[in-house]
């Protein structure tokens, strides 16, 4: 592989033909690859945009077989409010994205094959021992995350496929920048899938390595997929913050669906954007009351708790009871009787057991 440094080379070492599903050869040993909307065209010897699946000999290798970190989260973390309120998941990633995002919050691992100044190295693990560790800690879920989950679905696939016949759940934390095929590989393993939608606006996906369409679609068909989704937009100043463009997001989310929850997150400056200020509560107190002006029944201000008032917590949409009551990851009181608010009997949609 060109351009390979010693991690990009040490990477190489820890890998898998990838999945059938997931490419396709070409003429002149070239393979066109379907795990992200990018779709690259990878010639021998060299490797896709993310830079971790690569073409070797005329076939597509992808990791495999190793983990950039482990943590167990709460459930909120991910975030997922509606789902299983109050528990762990058992998290990892690995390394490579095929985004480029200036504000990453998950750089150093996300960003690791193109910045050196990562210093992150891969753990060599067993699938086994993802889903043993989850038991051990009695986790509900486990949650691929850290990096772009799509990019390295073989191997997530391949802890799903351990996890599931323990009733264990399983989530994916993506940007969404998805293709059908690789919906339709994921789609029987994966309960859970928080989608990042960054922008309404193509000019700033471009920035980012991105193309709005590919995930707008990727919630589209999630959704009528049965898979649960919630949204999460990371509102940055004077980059997505405008009423304008907040209202697009929430009318298009909508127009999916009413009940997907969706979640505005705070800024604060990271990686390669350190020219301005953090994300104040007053934005996303304005960016909530424009999601539920414009329909949606869930909206959540996160990344200040005890901020945002009553914008951490859930309510009923019929009666505006009082349902999950949070501060910051930590659920204080969850009223839900098996899915039903206790005053209206609404079922409140989400997955609760």
């Amino acid at each position: 592989m060109k351009e390979s440094g010693t991690l990009q080379e040490l990477l190489a070492t820890h890998t898998k033909e990838g999945a059938a599903a997931l490419h396709e050869k070409m003429p002149n040993g070239w393979v066109r690859c379907f795990a992200c909307g990018h779709r690259c065209k990878i010639p021998p010897g060299r490797e896709g945009i993310c830079k971790v699946r690569f073409n070797r000999d005329g076939m597509l290798h992808v990791p495999h077989g190793y983990v950039a970190g482990v943590a167990l989260d709460p459930i909120e973390k991910k975030p997922f409010f509606h789902a299983l309120p109050g528990s762990k998941a058992l998290s990892f990633g690995m390394l490579g994205c095929d985004y480029r995002c200036a504000y990453c919050q998950n750089w150093i691992t996300s960003q690791a094959v193109r910045n050196p100044l990562a210093g992150t190295t891969p753990e060599l693990t067993r699938a086994e021992q993802i889903v043993s560790l989850a038991l051990q800690h009695e986790a509900p879920v486990i949650t691929s995350t850290y990096n772009e989950p799509l990019i390295t679905s073989e191997w997530a696939i391949e802890i799903f496929k351990l996890a599931k016949p323990h009733g264990i759940k399983c989530s994916y934390v993506s940007n969404g920048n998805g293709t059908p095929e690789v919906i339709d590989y994921i789609r029987p393993y994966v309960d859970l899938y928080k989608i990042d939608l960054k922008s309404f606006r193509q000019r700033n996906y471009q920035q980012l390595g991105g193309k709005l369409e590919n995930v707008l679609e990727t919630i589209r068909t999630l959704h009528s997929g049965g898979i649960w989704v919630e949204i999460v937009t990371l509102v940055v100043p004077g980059f997505n913050d405008s009423n304008e463009e907040l209202q697009d997001i929430a009318q298009f989310l909508v127009s999916v669906s009413p009940d997907i929850p969706w979640h505005v997150t705070a800024f604060h400056q990271d990686y390669k954007m350190v020219d301005r200020d953090s994300t104040p509560a007053s934005t996303l107190l304005r960016a909530a009351e424009t999601g539920y002006n414009a329909g949606l029944h869930f909206v959540y201000a996160g990344n200040l708790p005890g901020t945002t008032g009553k914008y951490e917590n859930t309510f009923c949409p019929d009666c505006n009871e009082p349902l999950i009551e949070r501060m910051g990851f930590t659920v204080r009181r969850n009223r839900l009787r098996h899915g039903t608010c206790p005053r209206c009997n609404r079922a409140i949609p989400g997955v609760w057991s």
